[in-house]
């Protein structure tokens, strides 16, 4: 899985009610609704700006506070190809690979925002095209590459009947 996009800056601990706000989750549970409302609190123009492949690049701690899904699934709907981070939430790391979406740890100091990157999920290959830098990443283990590549958990399970690795 290969996956190319510029990069979206945001800091240290985002919580889940920065990434999709409690105010639209009781509202609706269109994921196509909640994606435009992604990231709004930290970033108003947010949407408006991402583009389908785009990365949300960020510090430590990234999907502190609630463990509901909508925050990923959110993300997800909005188009973006993956979320970079220092460091994620632990429910908020699996609710992604859950979802299908991917999630990488890095040195996010190493990327800007605007910057152009690349990144190869199997290889564990991360390339800032913008500033000619090789990045290291923390690879995922091949069953949740798999699952990443099946969509999802549910996908997943759909696709091989179960658990099959």
């Amino acid at each position: 899985m290969i996956l190319k996009g510029k990069a979206h800056k945001f800091g240290d601990n985002v919580n889940t009610d920065y990434i999709i706000s409690g105010k639209y989750k009781f509202k609706t549970l269109d994921m196509n609704e909640l994606a435009k409302h992604v990231m709004e609190d930290l970033d108003a123009d947010f949407y408006s700006k991402v583009e389908a492949g785009d990365f949300i690049v960020a510090g430590s701690n990234f999907g502190c506070g609630s463990s509901r899904e909508q925050a990923p699934l959110a993300i997800k709907h909005a188009k973006i190809g993956a979320v970079l981070a220092k460091s994620f939430a632990r429910i908020f790391f699996r609710n992604c690979i859950n979802t299908g979406l991917p999630v990488v740890e890095c040195d996010t100091d190493l990327i800007g925002a605007g910057d152009k990157l690349s990144i190869d999920l199997a290889a564990g290959q991360l390339k800032n095209e913008t500033k000619n830098l090789d990045i290291e990443i923390k690879s995922l283990p091949p069953v949740m590459i798999k699952i990443l590549n099946d969509g999802g958990l549910a996908e997943h399970f759909k696709k091989h009947g179960g658990f099959n690795i």
